[in-house]
């Protein structure tokens, strides 16, 4: 719901956008690449390459600025609740990390699946 939920508010913000004639940059499927490996590498621990700025960004700095910059539009579609969910990933990390946390500390399968299972 909550990946939805964001895909429509972009959705809508770049319908918005383009209506008031702002024009957007077409970049290189290689670059587009490169970040999507990034992502799935790293997950939101990682850095992508910000494209306007050309350096590297902290992900999670550039998800927060992708969040500001849909706010409106998320209030519009009241879909608040759901992008809470995405900043609630940002600042207490994923499933994945709990996942790591649970095993690091006590290197037992069963306390992983009983953590996922609470």
């Amino acid at each position: 719901m909550a990946l939805a939920a964001l895909m429509r508010a972009i959705v809508v913000k770049l319908h918005k956008l383009l209506w008031q004639n702002t024009t957007f940059r077409i970049y290189g499927r290689r670059l587009l690449d490169e970040n999507r490996w990034r992502a799935a590498r790293y997950e939101i621990d990682g850095q992508l390459i910000d494209f306007g700025r050309a350096r590297e960004i902290d992900e999670r700095s550039l998800i927060h600025e992708i969040l500001e910059f849909i706010a409106p539009e998320v209030d519009e579609l009241g879909s608040r609740r759901e992008i809470a969910h995405i900043e609630r990933i940002l600042n207490e990390g994923t499933g994945a990390d709990r996942q790591l946390t649970v095993w690091k500390r006590t290197q037992d399968t069963k306390a992983e699946v009983d953590q996922i299972m609470a």
